[in-house]
């Protein structure tokens, strides 16, 4: 089941190139009504869907399918070839040493960098190098603490694409990923149920059509669950968290212009175009 946010806070079910507004069927007032809707819209039948207003996908906006998460934590350097590639990189690097996870932990993207594909990254720095990184979101669905790795994957709701946006620079990485558009998520989140094993998934990133990102997931160093319960160590995790998994080799700067394609197996494929910002007139 694919649930996206779309326009005006609408929730929709994705259906190939159909997006069924289901709003009517989550609950008034749900904080996040994309996991509330998990449960509503199973429950529906498929007269129910029928019945509901239809659009098509490419005339929506879409939005974050997480509205409001307490925290986005990320995993750094979680493939062995992507942490290679910014070692022999000075320029990307900036000296860092790449340290293993139970050292290094986890580090935090601010909520207000999240945007959903439609809105577009916009480049705050045109004169730094600024990076894409394309990763898989695991986004939590009930409250737990100092959980077991065998069980992490029950308290998934579900499974977005991400793009950790990544300005490159000698300040903390949390501060260089976390300015305005820097967290890119969605194009919806597709259930924990359609996805038993995500460490099977297919990865991919192209930047205006040419590939520069491929892997499959079991190429992780902490796999998903190693990451949730690592996380659930650290703090207690709730509904609406998010957790960025890393990135493969392939990183790469993006410049006013370019289109960044990010495709996962079984969840989908989005588009983000990329523009650079424009210091508005201060005068009053």
């Amino acid at each position: 089941m694919n649930l996206c946010r779309y326009n005006e806070d609408c929730i929709g079910l994705v259906v190939g190139l159909v997006v069924h507004d289901v709003t009517r069927y989550v609950p008034a007032g749900a904080a996040e009504p994309v996991l509330a809707a998990v449960q509503a819209v199973a429950a529906l039948s498929e007269r129910d869907i029928a019945r509901a207003p239809r659009h098509a996908l490419d005339s929506v906006t879409l939005l974050s399918p997480i509205r409001c998460p307490g925290k986005i934590l990320a995993a750094p350097d979680n493939y062995k070839a992507h942490a290679a590639e910014m070692q022999a990189d000075p320029a990307a690097s900036f000296g860092r040493v790449v340290t293993p996870l139970d050292q290094a932990g986890l580090f935090l993207k601010a909520p207000s960098s999240l945007i959903g594909p439609s809105a577009g990254v916009v480049r705050r720095f045109p004169e730094r190098r600024t990076d894409y990184e394309v990763e898989l979101v695991a986004v939590i669905g009930r409250q737990a603490s100092d959980i077991k790795p065998e069980h992490a994957l029950d308290i998934v709701a579900g499974y977005a694409i991400g793009l950790d946006i990544t300005v490159r620079g000698p300040e903390d990485r949390s501060f260089r990923k976390s300015l305005d558009t820097y967290t890119v998520v969605g194009p919806w989140m597709t259930s924990a149920d359609a996805i038993p094993d995500p460490q099977q998934l297919n990865m991919s990133l192209h930047a205006n059509g040419v590939l520069k990102q491929q892997t499959l997931l079991n190429d992780m160093i902490t796999d998903v669950r190693g990451l949730i319960a690592y996380c659930s160590t650290f703090a207690t995790l709730k509904p609406g968290d998010m957790i960025f998994t890393g990135t493969p080799a392939g990183v790469g700067p993006i410049q006013h212009g370019d289109v960044l394609t990010a495709e996962i197996d079984r969840i989908g494929r989005m588009q983000v175009a990329v523009r650079d910002h424009v210091i508005a007139d201060s005068k009053s």
